[in-house]
């Protein structure tokens, strides 16, 4: 039959699975808007902004694992992808942005919206392509699934002139989805030297990071790490890839951990890095990180291994994969004087979280909601005090239940993924935790949540500044507060009402534990306000550029020198 590129690219996400697509039309991708319009199996998601596009779309890979696609013109349109295709590539996350072009005949002209995307989009991206053709879109599409979900997952870029839109061509044969590639063979001899290293070690200690969960291993880490009865340490992105309840579990690592955690750190003589990749909010000051530790390390990405930290066994392979191998060849033993040391190292260096039964204090209202929430939900987040805290006081039993910008760090992330995640899983309570600061780079997305219905509460943690800022200029900078408060204090509720979303405010109510529970329990989108302490700083904090041992605690704090 006869079709046009823009049909080609509509029938192959089609047949690639695709039910949603979150874009904003514009003048160069109309012809796949028109294409899309007659789509039985998609629907269309109107974001109000390309980057909340994107989010969105990373918000459907993170809960569901698979690759998500958004749409966008040419141009701003195309730029505005910028920010969520890098914060994809930091984080691995297979989103698949495709973006109109003007046509093949005005590039290098100047023309109006052009602007080289293909260019821009290299450094944030796994791979890109430019289509010339509607022939090409055959081979393009099932390739762009098959590199975003294979290996180590990313994001991938299709740029498609108007012309080659339009262009109509005979298909004659459909070409297979594109899937994710197995992995090779494993090599042996690797995995003996690690069983032998995990064998031999007294005080070993597990290092999991967002790896286990992109490669599904968390029953098979589990099972390994009962058996060698080592402790559990998970990075900000691995959070839920071991259950946070389990007695070996010693939660998160690195710039705002646990005290207890990073000093059995600094006290391990095998450090084992499953899907993890050192990151410096993870490591601290890298010389003085597990400074008595032989290193195995197992990652999907071979440019991981021996990066930041020599391995002493460095083995490329699917975690899930290594693991199958590896665990059988490890001696299964009780090293009960480590988990005994462990257990001392908690007692005497607990995780502080004060004021935690009060919905209205910085730590409370994140206790206070998973005490009101169903197991299973999912939470995400923005970037800032209230992200910290977060990690740190809700306990994750499962994966893909905490979706975060890790590696980049990204303001305004939360919001769009919560709409993402909710549309993907509508069966399950979606929360994010925002901050003042965070909530007004997106908030326009409100609107996309109130039209989508989508079934999530806003958790706005305002201090009326930009808190970390605020926090690092107070310990960092000799409390010099300057650019991070705010000189007007907003009316979220009445934004959020205009917006079409429902919301309560926890600062004007004589019972807000109440009020928070009918928030929660409350249908489609709702944004509660709490208002929240700007001095309530999150502790622990390894100073920038410091060593993890160097944390300052609430009861210490002081003005450091950077």
């Amino acid at each position: 039959m006869n079709y046009t590129g823009a049909e080609i690219l509509i029938a192959l996400l089609e047949r690639q699975g695709i039910e949603r697509i979150a874009g904003i039309p514009g003048g160069a991708n109309l012809p796949m808007y028109d294409a899309l319009s007659r789509s039985g199996k998609i629907r269309h998601i109107l974001a109000r902004h390309e980057q909340g596009a994107g989010f969105i779309a990373q918000g459907q890979a993170r809960v569901t694992g698979e690759a998500a696609v958004f749409f966008a013109t040419s141009g701003p349109g195309a730029t505005n992808t910028i920010t969520a295709l890098a914060d994809a590539k930091l984080d691995s996350i297979p989103v698949i942005c495709i973006t109109g072009q003007v046509p093949k005949s005005l590039i290098g002209t100047d023309a109006f919206q052009e602007i080289d995307t293909f260019g821009l989009s290299l450094p944030v991206t796994k791979h890109s392509y430019f289509a010339q053709s509607a022939e090409e879109l055959l081979q393009i599409i099932p390739e762009a699934f098959r590199v975003a979900n294979s290996g180590r997952p990313g994001p991938v870029l299709i740029d498609i002139p108007k012309d080659v839109q339009m262009e109509r061509i005979q298909v004659e044969r459909w070409p297979e989805p594109g899937r994710r590639e197995l992995e090779s063979a494993i090599e042996a001899k690797a995995i003996r030297e690690a069983a032998a290293m995990i064998d031999e070690a007294e005080r070993p200690i597990i290092y999991l990071g967002g790896g286990a969960i992109h490669s599904g291993a968390e029953a098979r880490t589990l099972e390994f790490a009962e058996r060698i009865h080592a402790p559990v340490t998970t990075t900000l992105m691995g959070l839920g890839a071991f259950p946070a309840s389990h007695p070996q579990s010693i939660g998160m690592l690195g710039m705002h951990a646990a005290r207890y955690t990073n000093k059995a750190l600094e006290e391990c003589d095998l450090l084992i890095a499953l899907g993890a990749r050192f990151d410096d909010r993870a490591t601290g000051k890298v010389a003085q990180f597990c400074p008595n530790a032989k290193i195995v390390h197992i990652d999907i990405d071979n440019a991981e291994l021996h990066k930041i930290k020599t391995a002493h066994v460095g083995i490329q392979a699917d975690l899930n994969a290594a693991l199958q191998e590896l665990a059988p060849a490890t001696r299964a033993r009780r090293r009960e004087a480590w988990m005994e040391r462990i257990a001392e190292l908690k007692r005497d260096f607990p995780m502080e979280m004060p004021d935690r039964e009060s919905p209205t204090s910085a730590y409370g209202i994140i206790r206070q909601t998973q005490r009101i929430c169903p197991q299973d939900t999912i939470v995400t987040t923005d970037v800032g005090q209230h992200q910290m805290r977060a990690a740190q006081a809700f306990a994750f039993e499962q994966p893909r239940r905490w979706l975060t910008s890790g590696g980049l760090g990204t303001m305004g992330f939360g919001l769009p993924a919560a709409i993402g995640a909710a549309l993907e899983a509508p069966k399950q309570r979606v929360v994010c935790f925002s901050g003042d600061g965070s909530l007004m780079m997106n908030i326009q997305e409100l609107a996309t949540a109130a039209e989508e219905g989508a079934d999530l509460k806003v958790v706005l943690c305002n201090n009326n500044s930009l808190g970390l800022v605020h926090q690092q200029q107070t310990l960092f900078y000799g409390k010099n507060i300057f650019a991070s408060n705010f000189s007007s204090h907003l009316d979220f509720c009445m934004i959020a009402r205009g917006f079409g979303v429902g919301a309560y405010d926890l600062a004007k109510t004589e019972d807000p534990q109440a009020l928070l529970e009918e928030a929660l329990n409350a249908k489609g989108t709702v944004l509660i306000n709490v208002p929240i302490d700007v001095t309530h700083k999150v502790f622990p904090m390894v100073p920038p550029g410091g060593a993890n041992s160097e944390a300052i605690h609430e009861q210490v704090e002081q003005e450091v020198a950077i």
